[in-house]
């Protein structure tokens, strides 16, 4: 299993970071590959079933294992700190047989929950998204073997199996996912061609006969999903295979006696309970979003049609009306800004994953001035990031969603959700660390009150017709203001450290601003010489350079930071020189 010679692959914070940001981009270009053509093929309302479906696995999947990747990374990497090497291998040891059993009532649990679940969420008898959740379901086990492997490796610091294998999840959906999608879509045509049904159901026209097969290639679409999952587990297993953990036979002879086998399954279930009922909060946002968002659509079109209608004139195709899909539809558009709006906190997720076995370490060494620094790090690189990315996104909200073939409910709705992006993104990292310094309670209490609040909000404002669905993003900005507002003030409190405020977060802001800007304006005008694609695709690369001048001018990167990179030490004597760090 392990290594003769050598040790673990090992990553400083920013170093083990910056390989899953590169994971992330991959996997992010690869996920924009597939989702704006399966937007063009299976349409907005496909998308809702997709999303329909996407929203019960990700709850119940958070339930079952997301807790257990994070605390086999903490004990891991608190068990690294302490040489207790025998132990690190009894963890993961003890998990295989936890995640199979997990992963399989899980599985049975979303497949035999898809009728009632669809059932509430449409409130309106329409099964359309039940073929999509059947197909997501073994999605679950594969993901719950992945998280074993995945979690084991960065405990010990080790960022590249986790990103390899996301790659390798997202080349598999990308491929198998949009075949599967459009060669639904075809047969169903050429059904429809040769008898005038489609899968069975009898159709007026070509338009009615792609809308009545959109259930089927939303359901082909997920294939690939369940099929990336599956080859991402067996990816994950060669390579443990064929490289080990690192661990040497000299390292092991020299470790004390593992703990009794029986308290380290204690010690991995209690850490991972409070975890995983926060990831659950989180996911349960956008259960909510589906329960709630189409139910009061749903109200509106029994109440007040003629809103929604007259709002959204010359969006709504004349089938989507006629086939009582208008909360689909739209639920589809806010579904396709949400897909934007997480690529933020899927790069910040990076930083939560690397900085949790590094603020462990630092935790349980305790050593006051490496806590600080090490929390220091992580919010301020997170802050360059998330800061300019949020603002870019709401302010460019039309442009980008036309850059990227989304219709204008699409960028109604990013307008807020851009800004929601900055808090989402960085209360992700926050939870990590609270969990570091060993407050794994914290995160699903502050979770659960953000959720009351975003499920207030969404009822009261979805269900205002003026409102509508732009009510579902104002709920999720104000959730995620809320949760990186408190849990700030909570981390500094749990770490006992005085966070220096202006550095971390003003500079990143004052920087952003001065990047959007420069960015609108240059879009603005230049759509008038090109066409707006390409203005825009300027407008972006003007910001990026505008804000990296900012940045140095403002000395907003410290030299610390620079040293965590690969080759940081060459890096850290060029911006020094010319004064750009300190």
């Amino acid at each position: 299993m392990g290594k003769r010679m050598g040790g673990p692959t090992k990553q400083s914070f920013l170093h083990g970071a910056l390989i899953l940001l590169v994971a992330v981009a991959i996997v992010k270009v690869i996920g924009a590959l597939f989702k704006i053509p399966l937007n063009l093929i299976i349409t907005p309302v496909g998308m809702g079933y997709f999303s329909t479906a996407y929203n019960l696995y990700n709850p119940i999947f958070s339930l079952a294992t997301a807790g257990f990747p994070i605390a086999i990374a903490r004990l891991v990497s608190e068990n690294y700190a302490r040489g207790r090497f025998r132990d690190i291998r009894q963890i993961h040891k003890v998990s295989i047989p936890i995640f199979l059993a997990l992963g399989l009532l899980a599985f049975c649990l979303m497949f035999f929950g898809a009728k009632p679940y669809v059932s509430y969420a449409t409130d309106s008898g329409d099964m359309n998204a039940l073929p999509a959740i059947y197909l997501l379901s073994p999605a679950i086990l594969f993901s719950s073997m992945v998280a074993i492997y995945r979690g084991y490796y960065e405990g010990l610091r080790n960022m590249y199996p986790t990103a390899l294998s996301e790659v390798v999840e997202a080349l598999f959906k990308l491929v198998l996912g949009l075949a599967g999608a459009y060669l639904v879509i075809q047969n169903g045509l050429n059904e429809y061609a040769a008898s005038g049904t489609v899968y069975g159901i009898p159709v007026e026209s070509v338009e009615y006969a792609k809308a009545a097969a959109l259930p089927y290639a939303a359901a082909g679409a997920i294939f690939g999903v369940t099929v990336g999952s599956a080859f991402g587990f067996v990816f994950l297993w060669i390579y443990h295979k064929c490289n080990g953990d690192g661990i040497t036979h000299e390292m092991l002879a020299g470790s004390p006696r593992p703990y009794p086998m029986k308290q380290t399954v204690v010690r991995l279930v209690r850490t991972a309970i409070p975890v995983a009922l926060g990831a659950l909060a989180v996911n349960l946002s956008s259960l909510v979003d589906t329960t709630f968002v189409q139910r009061r659509l749903r109200d509106i079109m029994s109440v007040h049609p003629e809103v929604l209608l007259q709002e959204y004139s010359g969006l709504l195709s004349e089938v989507v009306i006629q086939t009582d899909r208008v909360p689909t539809f739209l639920f589809g558009c806010y579904g396709n800004a949400t897909t934007l709006f997480m690529l933020v906190p899927a790069i910040t997720q990076a930083f939560g994953v690397s900085a949790l076995p590094n603020v462990t370490t630092a935790w349980t060494t305790g050593d006051p001035k490496k806590i600080k620094n090490s929390i220091e790090t992580v919010l301020r690189v997170v802050a360059m990031i998330t800061i300019p990315a949020g603002l870019g996104l709401s302010v460019l909200s039309g442009p980008i969603t036309q850059l990227l073939g989304y219709n204008e409910i699409t960028g109604k709705i990013l307008i807020l959700l851009g800004l929601g992006a900055i808090f989402a993104a960085t209360d992700t990292p926050i939870n990590s660390m609270l969990q570091a310094v060993g407050r794994v309670d914290l995160p699903i209490k502050l979770l659960s009150v953000g959720l009351v609040i975003k499920v207030v909000l969404n009822y009261l404002l979805v269900g205002i017709p003026e409102i509508n669905v732009m009510g579902a993003g104002i709920g999720t900005l104000v959730c995620y203001f809320f949760l990186t507002v408190f849990g700030l003030v909570l981390l500094c409190r749990e770490a006992k450290i005085k966070l220096n405020w202006i550095g971390l977060f003003v500079k990143p802001f004052l920087s952003g601003g001065v990047c959007v800007l420069s960015a609108y304006l240059v879009q603005k005008f230049a759509s008038v010489v090109v066409s707006s694609r390409i203005a825009t695709v300027l407008a972006l690369f003007v910001a990026v350079v505008v804000y990296g001048a900012c940045m140095l001018w403002t000395r907003a990167l410290q030299k610390s930071d620079v040293l965590m990179l690969p080759k940081g030490q060459k890096i850290a004597k060029i911006l020094e020189n010319h004064g750009w760090i300190r």
